[in-house]
């Protein structure tokens, strides 16, 4: 499409995800998921883009700096559905409002991160 080719290697290649949610909204997530298959371990969900159909939610296995978002090819554009088959624990967490956040704790368990502030504030 438009000459793009993706050349990204995913850890889960398409024809193996499977529809987990029933939801076709889309989210953001770094390749440290989907690429190089970490847990999610940061989620933050902001206000959803009015013009897209999107969750609000982003996606990050929590090890990411600065060099690393702010490069553009290091995330992209997701249904919210892909990245639950590449970690089925946020599932349970998907309604939340936005401006909330969860982080994985020390035993590995997501919770949610009641520091953090979101960048809308």
């Amino acid at each position: 499409m438009f000459g793009f080719k993706n050349k990204k290697k995913y850890k889960i290649p398409g024809d193996k995800i499977r529809k987990l949610i029933d939801s076709n909204e889309g989210c953001i997530a770094t390749d440290r998921i989907t690429i190089d298959g970490c847990k999610v371990g940061f989620m933050y969900r902001e206000v959803p883009s009015p013009s897209n159909p999107d969750s609000g939610w982003r996606f990050m296995s929590g090890d990411e700096d600065d060099d690393y978002m702010n490069n553009p090819e290091n995330h992209s554009v997701y249904q919210v559905n892909t990245i639950c088959n590449y970690d089925t624990e946020i599932i349970q967490f998907l309604d939340a409002p936005t401006g909330t956040a969860f982080i994985r704790d020390q035993t590995g368990k997501l919770v949610l991160d009641e520091d953090w502030e979101s960048p809308e504030d």
